[in-house]
């Protein structure tokens, strides 16, 4: 298990002795690099995490929240962030 793994998986154990229930977040290689079976808490991934993309699909973010289960993990697709080209330059 490489270092970021551990991390990972310390995160998940620190969260869960905290009472956090559902995390939300962009890393969504996480379902590959720990196993779920057991854990108190459930993830929700993103596939975008700038404000703007996650102001817009704010109620499917909400909506994988609240049927969250414990050691569940939910994808929710928000789209992908693109920079706008500048011409001319």
């Amino acid at each position: 298990m490489g270092r970021a793994q551990e991390r990972r998986g310390e995160l998940l154990r620190t969260a869960e002795e905290n009472g956090i229930e559902v995390l939300v977040t962009g890393d969504q290689t996480i379902n590959y690099e720990q196993n779920l079976t057991g854990r108190r808490l459930a993830i929700v991934t993103l596939s975008a995490i700038q404000l703007p993309i996650l102001k817009k699909n704010l109620s499917k973010i909400i909506a994988a929240i609240d049927t969250a289960t414990s050691g569940s993990l939910q994808a929710v697709d928000c789209g992908t962030f693109s920079r706008k080209k500048i011409t001319g330059q």
